[in-house]
């Protein structure tokens, strides 16, 4: 659809989502190509809007995209995408490209105004952190309407004369929001477990482990302990540091490894002795409170501040904590080699 006077570019979209936009999604939340599943940012119609019709205005991460139009089913509207760099909404609203300035241009450069008789866009609660609405209306004359956090309470609020109820307004996390981005969690993890399983193989080539299945099996749970457990379970596990949370699952989780190796109490086999139960005790939870940390960044409990002050205490405990207990291993490979 094109405005042959001044050669302005409209893109025609659904709201009908097909296998292919599934299977992105898919592989989006698995972290495959997930920077490049973007759609192009501009003017886009849904149905067959008017001059009348609401401007609604997301990111183009194409996840975000494709979560408001499947909620418009029956509504005609334009959808305003900006270039945030095929980040989401919340993130980018963080980062700044969800932001005043990449706004007033995509109004500018679409020419908003030619399409709609009104002077009112609604952008999603989640970016409000990155709009600066007060300058948006001074330069482009356009007013800033905040819609609700779910895309899913987009039509109801709508047809509420752009009203959002409390419950719109509310930002919530349950734990299947949590388990959702875990998937891409993992996924961060595979490089960095390659690495670690190739040092290990090198100290076996080097007679300086064994290292064998109770390190993998370790290793793997303290993985989902951090990437999985610890989001799912956030609320309920005491403490409020991420790191702290991981690290007491953790801890549990090398208790449990060291009893299913035949370690009990202060009495160990010989092949399996105090020292490579105490490593496991300093290098297991730290894993997981490092993947735990990594969380903050798709929480809605935490701050800026808050995450910085964090890691300014855990990372250091974390390194400080692994080297010993991997020194405590190689020690008692050396000593019952």
């Amino acid at each position: 659809m094109e405005i042959s006077s001044r050669e302005l570019k409209i893109i025609q979209t659904t709201d009908q989502l097909t296998f292919k936009d599934t299977l992105g999604t898919w592989k989006a939340r698995w972290g495959i190509n997930r920077m490049t599943f973007t759609v192009e940012p501009g003017l886009y119609s849904l149905g067959k809007p008017d001059s009348t019709s609401p401007v609604l205005v997301s990111a183009n991460y194409k996840m975000s995209f494709d979560s408001l139009r499947k909620e418009l089913k029956g509504i005609d509207a334009w959808i305003l995408v900006l270039d945030t760099k095929g980040i989401n909404v919340w993130c980018a609203a963080g980062k700044g490209t969800f932001g005043t300035t990449e706004l007033l241009n995509r109004i500018a450069i679409v020419q908003l105004e030619k399409f709609v008789s009104h002077r009112t866009i609604i952008l999603p609660q989640l970016g409000a952190p990155g709009i600066s609405a007060h300058e948006v209306a001074k330069y482009s004359g356009f007013k800033v309407i905040y819609g609700p956090v779910k895309a899913k309470d987009i039509k109801k609020f709508i047809k509420l004369g752009m009203k959002a109820t409390t419950e719109m307004r509310t930002v919530r996390s349950s734990a299947y929001d949590r388990l959702v981005l875990t998937p891409v969690e993992l996924v961060g993890t595979f490089k960095i477990s390659l690495m670690i399983f190739g040092v290990l193989f090198l100290l076996n080539l080097l007679d300086l482990g064994p290292f064998g299945l109770a390190d993998f099996y370790g290793y793997m749970g303290a993985v989902i302990v951090g990437c999985v457990i610890t989001p799912v379970l956030l609320p309920w596990i005491p403490g409020r540091a991420f790191a702290w949370k991981g690290w007491l699952l953790g801890f549990i989780w090398a208790v449990i490894v060291n009893v299913l190796n035949g370690w009990n109490g202060w009495t160990a086999i010989p092949q399996y002795s105090i020292l490579r139960a105490l490593g496991y005790l300093f290098v297991l939870p730290s894993i997981s409170a490092f993947l735990a940390m990594n969380f903050t960044g798709s929480s809605t409990f935490t701050s800026f501040s808050g995450v910085l002050k964090e890691m300014k205490i855990a990372v250091p405990a974390i390194i400080i904590s692994i080297v010993i207990g991997v020194v405590l291993i190689l020690l008692n490979s050396f000593i019952f080699s």
